[in-house]
């Protein structure tokens, strides 16, 4: 007679939660990308741990208005450019879309200078690294095999733990760091606004809020299941933003305190020399590498996806050319434009130019943000799932929050 082995309970909750976890995890996760590595690299090698309180802020704002997408793509079974069309008509529709557009095209060409950055550290030009990936990326999604190329590339953005690991070997004053995180630091000059908004545009992106409704729609998660998936939103918020705050807490602790301030891939790459020694310079590229060609797998499919949906023009990879002709050239215009508008940029800017387009993603964010919560008020939408009281408190309060800021940036010249 056999005896049945008792899995055990630990190892049961951990499959189970293995098992939960998807598109919020994903998402969050995409905000440590290119451009996210350099906005709090910068950050940290400027301001030390004073961006810490940011994150702490943004981190409640992104779990809010996620979980926002998240449930509506549960209670609808679409996507939010479904959604904008639906109910706003084609006006407001082509204003969001233009807003979306500008702000993932930026963050797709910033993801093209994390390639060209990484590719420079080992002595490569621009002219080979940029126009070769955004070849091999485009033929592995037009082809279908992204998925597999994915799950090594996912292995490759995993270096960013190699932040938490560099934390640990410096031990910082972790006194510090609290009082950081806990009481805000803000500076009114042009340059730490544009921080602050990029901050917060790299954490909460717009396209990021179009991904993880259109991703559990797709799934065919209802409100049944919605527990499982507000669980993966909470989870994604919060680890995502931890390894943000271990980027800032390592170069503020390795940068800041020896007066070097990130302006490119090789400043940034110091950051990690107590744990990698003379290899931090490689430990960063293939970092930096990893992140930038995961990203340009899923930003311009998610900006075609999201454009074609908006105007009901047909859609798919599993479509002939000829059959979804806008899908296939709104894809191929994004990839080009983005691949020669980073070729010529200087390389030591390159790090500015990323900074710069996740401050885009942070004063567009906004007029997104405004739409979301019609949508997500909206009783004859949402039903008994629209949002409750607390909800439009926090993500009112978010909004009018990047509001205020982009006003004082455009404001503050005039005030000098």
């Amino acid at each position: 007679m056999h005896r049945k082995i008792r899995t055990p309970l630990w190892l049961a909750r951990f499959v189970t939660f293995i098992a939960i976890i998807g598109p919020g995890l994903i998402t969050a996760s995409a905000d440590n990308d290119a451009p996210g590595i350099a906005t709090y690299s910068m950050a940290g090698s400027r301001y030390g741990y004073g961006f810490l309180w940011v994150i702490v802020l943004i981190t409640i704002g992104e779990l809010v208005i996620q979980e926002m997408a998240a449930r509506m793509g549960a209670v609808t079974g679409k996507g939010t450019a479904d959604l904008i069309r639906e109910r706003f008509g084609v006006k407001t529709t082509t204003f969001a879309m233009f807003c979306l557009l500008l702000a993932n095209l930026g963050t797709t060409i910033a993801e093209f200078a994390g390639i060209a950055a990484a590719g420079e550290l080992f002595g490569i030009s621009r002219f080979i690294t940029v126009p070769l990936s955004g070849l091999l990326i485009t033929l592995l999604v037009l082809k279908g095999g992204y998925n597999k190329v994915e799950k090594v590339m996912l292995v490759l953005c995993l270096s960013a733990l190699a932040y938490v690991a560099t934390v640990f070997i410096i031990k910082p004053n972790w006194g510090e760091i609290v009082q950081a995180a806990l009481i805000p630091h803000i500076e009114f000059n042009n340059e730490y606004i544009l921080a602050l908004l990029a901050v917060i545009g790299t954490t909460i992106t717009p396209w990021g809020i179009f991904y993880l409704q259109a991703s559990v729609a797709d799934k065919g998660v209802d409100m049944d299941q919605y527990g499982d998936t507000k669980i993966d939103v909470a989870f994604g918020a919060g680890w995502g933003n931890i390894i943000s705050a271990f980027i800032i807490i390592t170069t503020a602790a390795t940068l800041f305190t020896r007066g070097i301030l990130v302006t490119n891939a090789t400043e940034a790459a110091i950051a990690l020399e107590p744990l990698a020694g003379s290899a931090s310079r490689i430990l960063f590229a293939v970092g930096l590498l990893g992140a930038s060609l995961l990203s340009i797998s899923v930003l311009p499919l998610s900006t075609t996806y999201a454009m074609c949906e908006a105007f009901g023009f047909e859609r798919g990879l599993n479509r002939p050319m000829k059959e979804a002709p806008a899908f296939y050239s709104t894809f191929s215009i994004i990839t080009i434009l983005s691949i020669f508008s980073i070729l010529f940029v200087p390389s030591r800017s390159l790090f500015q130019f990323m900074l710069y387009s996740q401050s885009l993603n942070g004063i567009l964010l906004p007029i997104l943000l405004v739409l979301v919560l019609i949508l997500a008020n909206n009783k004859s939408i949402m039903g008994k799932w629209k949002n409750k009281t607390y909800q439009n408190v926090l993500a009112i309060g978010m909004t009018a929050i990047i509001f205020g800021i982009t006003i004082v940036l455009f404001a503050e010249p005039f005030l000098r």
